[in-house]
């Protein structure tokens, strides 16, 4: 009985959104039940362009997010459609809303979807086999990769807030990311059916089996199929991304062979092309037309003459280009540390803030995650400054902190933040990362933070803290252990 709201959604979309009946070129939407992977029926929005002949036109399918429906793409569907001639398809995912099956997080049948959509698209919606694209945010953009490798008729791919490898994204160097997790299986339960394998992981993950989950990752990252993929790959993703953080996705980008585009900005996750899906104005989106219009429908835009990495400073300023994400990284200045020792499992004011709220006070407003250095308990953090920079500059890559650790229990979690700080002590978090240390012993351990570019003002400083919990992660620090740092470790910050 819920036909009838997609059918009115379908009716008032074609009454708003369309041009008027003399204009042409123009669009026209319906609602449609496509056969997935088995049969599954999948919900769909079909935009297919009016007053252009009758086709074939370039294809472009548009998977859903975890958790929503179809009506995620359909302005900028209808904006393909009309402004381009593309035949659009945005479909809920199986599992999720009126879609059938279950959620099998992206798993074959999942992935094998995908190209039933683009069967019925050929068949049904005058698509064009030969100019095939496969696009989305979120859980539709990891499908998207994922069917690039298993699917040679995908010729371009636009992938938006993306994973590429599971396990780094949600368990990183094992650290169970347990907001993000929560929010996921959270999602998955009020608006989908989980199949057996998200119930086994979360039975295992409310357990404290982690690593139990960690077999489903290979076949789910795109990561693990990278050499297969030969269509034309755009990325883009943001600084702050509590749920897909940006290190997966470059070193991802930089193993693809084929033409691509790499685009970093601030905000969190899906944030910062979350407008443009609407079909309002947005730069990633704009940037996904062109990226299409070229390698689908061969418009000599100047895009593939463009540097293949584009991004911008995350606390402001445009748009930086560069042949690859290594060549952000001018040079890099490693600086000494001091010899500390802390006391293990006791919270500080050192956060890394919350998963989608802080990234996007980030990209929206500027408003970073903050700290007052002077405030931090120093017996909890270990704490140091780095010298004043007299002229403005501007940390460009991977910042890596070489610590010589020796925890006195048997799991230690590590929390690594670098802030910009000024004159007064009031800080800017920068770039974060976890690390989950197993024994006792005296280890050399090197922790790369999460990649950043970010503008440090004249008079600033850079300050790295370390302690051992932070609210966003499930960590193992023991109340009473103390974890001492050695007098031979190094920060490395890369400078562009």
């Amino acid at each position: 009985m819920r036909r009838p709201l997609p059918l009115l959604l379908a009716a008032l979309l074609a009454l708003v959104l369309a041009p008027p009946a003399q204009a042409a070129p123009g669009f026209s939407a319906s609602y449609e039940t496509i056969p997935g992977a088995g049969g599954t029926p999948l919900k769909a929005f079909v935009i297919t362009p009016t007053g252009r002949g009758g086709g074939p036109f370039p294809l472009v399918v548009l998977p859903s997010s975890w958790g929503l429906p179809n009506l995620e793409y359909v302005g900028a569907a209808a904006k393909l459609a009309y402004e381009s001639g593309y035949s659009v398809i945005s479909y809920t995912s199986r599992g999720f809303h009126d879609s059938g099956g279950e959620i099998d997080v992206a798993g074959p049948d999942t992935v094998a979807d995908v190209s039933r959509v683009i069967d019925w698209g050929v068949a049904h919606a005058h698509g064009d086999p030969a100019r095939v694209g496969v696009g989305g945010i979120s859980y539709g953009a990891g499908q998207a990769l994922l069917a690039a490798a298993a699917d040679p008729r995908v010729k371009a791919v636009a992938s938006l807030s993306t994973w590429t490898d599971l396990a780094r994204s949600l368990y990183p160097n094992e650290t169970v990311s347990g907001q993000a997790v929560e929010l996921l299986l959270a999602a998955g339960h009020l608006t989908g059916r989980p199949g057996p394998v998200l119930r086994e992981a979360e039975a295992a993950y409310r357990q404290g089996r982690f690593t139990d989950v960690l077999p489903i990752s290979p076949p789910r990252s795109p990561a693990t199929g990278v050499s297969s993929i030969k269509a034309a790959v755009l990325i883009a993703n943001a600084w702050n991304d509590g749920l897909f953080p940006p290190s997966q996705v470059t070193d991802f980008f930089a193993r693809l062979t084929g033409p691509k585009r790499l685009m970093l900005s601030p905000g969190d996750h899906a944030t910062a092309e979350l407008f443009g899906a609407a079909g309002l104005p947005n730069e990633v989106w704009e940037s996904v037309g062109r990226w299409f219009d070229h390698h689908l429908k061969g418009v000599a835009n100047g895009i593939d003459r463009e540097q293949p990495v584009q991004v911008k400073p995350n606390n402001g300023g445009a748009w930086r280009a560069h042949p690859s994400w290594a060549a952000a990284t001018g040079s890099t200045e490693v600086l000494p540390l001091a010899a500390d020792r802390i006391g293990a499992g006791r919270p500080t004011i050192a956060e890394s803030g919350t998963v989608l709220l802080s990234g996007a006070l980030q990209g929206y407003f500027r408003v970073p995650v903050g700290v007052s250095t002077p405030l931090i308990d120093r017996s909890a953090a270990a704490v140091w400054h780095t010298p004043v920079r007299w002229t403005p500059t501007t940390v460009s890559g991977t910042p890596r902190a070489r610590l010589t650790v020796t925890p006195s229990a048997d799991r230690t979690t590590l929390y690594a933040y670098l802030y910009e700080v000024n004159a007064l002590g009031l800080g800017a978090l920068v770039t974060h990362k976890p690390v989950t240390l197993a024994g006792t012993g005296t280890r050399v351990v090197d922790l790369d933070l999460e990649p950043v570019v970010w503008r440090v003002g004249a008079g600033n400083r850079l300050v790295l803290v370390v302690d051992t919990v932070d609210a966003r992660y499930r960590g193992t620090s023991t109340p009473g252990a103390t974890v001492a740092f050695g007098a031979d470790s190094t920060l490395a910050v890369p400078l562009g």
